[in-house]
């Protein structure tokens, strides 16, 4: 069990997202297997300050549906982000994972602070 420390300040969003979702997957690991959940530990630090490019900022749209007629609810970037730093992380990370029943296990091994490393 290894605990990876990263420090998110002026990184982008979709790469750190990414190198995030490896490493909870477990693909660094020499004994990787893909029915396993790994034991490694991500923290990530400074979440407020990950960069987003273009206009994503203001344009960028987030969709979520309970299952009902009409219950489609959509919020921008800026609305997740004003609300909690980490949001937007997570949410990237837990769609980078696979969709199956170790998804909800392995966004548990990920830890998001907004700011600097205590």
């Amino acid at each position: 069990m290894k605990t990876h420390k990263i420090d998110a300040k002026n990184k982008t969003l979709g790469r750190l997202a990414a190198e995030i979702a490896a490493i909870l997957r477990g693909k660094n690991s020499p004994n990787f297997a893909p029915n396993k959940v790994s034991e490694d530990k991500v923290v990530v630090f400074n979440a407020k300050d990950i960069v987003v490019t273009g206009k994503k900022f203001k344009d960028k749209k987030y969709y979520k549906h309970s299952g009902y007629l009409g219950s489609l609810r959509e919020r921008t970037f800026e609305e997740i982000f004003e609300k909690d730093e980490r949001e937007p992380l997570r949410i990237a990370v837990y769609g980078m994972l696979p969709k199956n029943k170790l998804r909800d296990k392995m966004i548990k091994n990920l830890k998001i602070y907004a700011g600097e490393e205590k």
